[in-house]
Formats: C-alpha cells, structure tokens, sequence
C-alpha cells in the first residue's frame, strides 16, 4: 500500500483547458469571419475567405489537442508563479508614463531601465538608475540630433541638448 501513497495524482490541467478555450473561440471567430467573406477564388480557387477558415479549423485541432493532452497529463509540471518581476517592470512602466511629460524622457526611460533591471536580479537601484538615465540620454541624442524625431524633453535634455 505504501508504494499507491508515493505514485503522483492526474488531475486534469486547467490552465490546459483555460488555452483550449481561448484556442477554440479564437477558431470560432476567424471561421464565422471567413464565412462572411467572399469565396470568389477566380482562376486558382482560394479566395479570400481561404485562409482565415483554414487558420480558423487548425486552431480549433489546436484546442482539441489541447484539451486532450490536458486529459492525459502530458505537461511538465510548471514552476512556481513569481509576481515579483511583473509588478517591478509594470512600476517602471508606470512610472514612465507619469514622469515622461513632467521630468522628461531621460528620467522616465532611465527608472524603467533600472526598475526592469530590478525585475531582472539587479538590486543595485542606486547603480542603475544613473547607468540608465545616461543610456536614455544617448538614445535621445541619437533621435534629437540624428534622426530629427522629438521625444519629450525635460531639465536634463534641455541642459545638455538645448531641448
């Protein structure tokens, strides 16, 4: 009886059935969008309607599969959700989004270099964040001056760029 406790369960896998779902109406969607178009193929035969139906039925043997697989068990077991990094790199996007008009685009683009650099295992933000800010102003020069495209500018592009 000791050798039943250790043997692993089979459960099916949602997160398996969550994708065969999602799989499957997108399926659903191009088909009904291919049966509204016009199947006029003229000389070869493949009108326009051709291909979203047969991406549209491949997707659906997608979700079949899918859905059998996630039956069977056949996934690899997945690592553990790490929210940590997400929420570092959506703070720098964020925070890139609130100071790109107000501080300009070397010290928003430079916390979001450090702040996925965080994301990432850099834990020095006192490191990166100059390293980044000094990339960001490089990267501004190079679409100021070469490229002629604006990018919003602040204290530091006007201090060194004229604006």
């Amino acid at each position: 009886m000791k050798h039943l406790a250790n043997k692993p369960t089979r459960r099916p896998d949602g997160a398996a059935f969550f994708i065969a779902v999602l799989l499957a109406a997108l399926g659903a969607l191009l088909l009904w969008e291919g049966a509204r178009l016009p199947q006029a193929g003229g000389y070869a035969g493949v009108g326009p309607a051709g291909v979203p139906r047969a991406i549209g039925w491949c997707l659906l043997g997608l979700a079949g599969w899918t859905v059998a697989a996630g039956i069977r068990g056949d996934y690899e077991p997945r690592p553990p959700q790490q929210p940590a990094p997400v929420l570092w790199i959506v703070a720098g996007l964020g925070a890139q989004l609130i100071l790109l008009k107000i501080a300009g685009f070397a010290i928003a683009t430079g916390l979001l270099f450090a702040f996925t650099a965080r994301a990432f295992g850099k834990r020095q933000l006192w490191f990166s964040i100059p390293v980044g800010i000094v990339i960001s102003l490089g990267i501004y020069g190079v679409f100021d001056r070469l490229l002629k495209l604006n990018l919003p500018a602040g204290p530091l592009e006007t201090l060194i760029y004229g604006g």
